[in-house]
């Protein structure tokens, strides 16, 4: 493991490893890493220090921690960082769950928590990830994963638009991410990963926060007619998928 990823370098650049977690499959709040094309993370980067990459919340703090850092890493600290995490397996680490009712939770550590006494309420049309183990994932445990629960019938739903576009609502995500959607080329893996995730980057795409070359494409013809709805059951379901 390289020393940024790490331990970071004071007083600049934090640890990779603390919020992408060791095994780069990170948390809600940011992205997996493990899996990714060496470059293609090199590219994410460089749009984070050139603004062209974004988050449409200007309170997500967690976007805009990582702008901090990627315009004070060195060059030569985000490669051995994009080489480290390009060579991790991708594995299962979100259970996602189709339910009307989930616990109620309270948002703490950039995540959402399950409050104590332990209660709950419907669902409504939201994705509800938390952690499977909070202590663990509080320790940085890198063999605890998270939880998602998706309102009923996201994964019939995304099912249909991520592998027909429902008569040109958008284009079948297989034609760039690849076959089970694992990636091909440059083009990054989604299966797998985690649902809040890919809603945040469907909307900032859609939104304009995020408008570099590579993911202006998706703009028109992927992203332009998805409502909320839309983009929470192909959240759910690309989230179901095995890496």
């Amino acid at each position: 493991m390289p020393e940024v990823v790490a331990r970071g370098r004071k007083p600049d650049v934090y640890a990779c490893a603390y919020c992408h977690l060791p095994n780069g499959l990170g948390r809600p709040e940011n992205a997996s890493l493990a899996g990714l094309p060496t470059s293609y993370i090199i590219r994410q980067v460089e749009d984070l220090k050139t603004g062209m990459r974004k988050s449409s919340e200007p309170r997500h703090l967690p976007a805009a921690a990582m702008t901090g850092v990627a315009t004070k890493a060195t060059d030569q600290e985000v490669q051995a960082a994009a080489n480290y995490f390009s060579r991790l397996e991708r594995k299962p680490w979100i259970r996602v769950v189709e339910t009307t009712t989930v616990p109620k939770t309270h948002v703490a550590g950039w995540m959402l928590v399950a409050d104590i006494p332990a209660a709950t309420e419907p669902i409504g049309q939201r994705i509800i990830e938390t952690p499977e183990n909070l202590e663990r994932t509080e320790l940085r445990d890198d063999t605890s994963g998270f939880l998602a629960y998706v309102p009923g019938g996201s994964l019939k739903r995304g099912k249909l638009l991520v592998t027909t576009g429902d008569n040109l609502r958008t284009v079948p995500c297989a034609k760039c991410h690849g076959p089970g959607l694992r990636g091909s080329g440059n083009v990054p893996p989604i299966s797998g990963r985690s649902p809040s995730y890919i809603v945040r980057q469907l909307f900032d795409i859609q939104s304009g926060a995020r408008r570099s070359s590579a993911s202006q494409p998706m703009r028109p013809q992927v992203v332009s007619k998805l409502t909320i709805d839309d983009m929470i059951a192909i959240a759910a379901y690309v989230a179901s998928l095995r890496p």
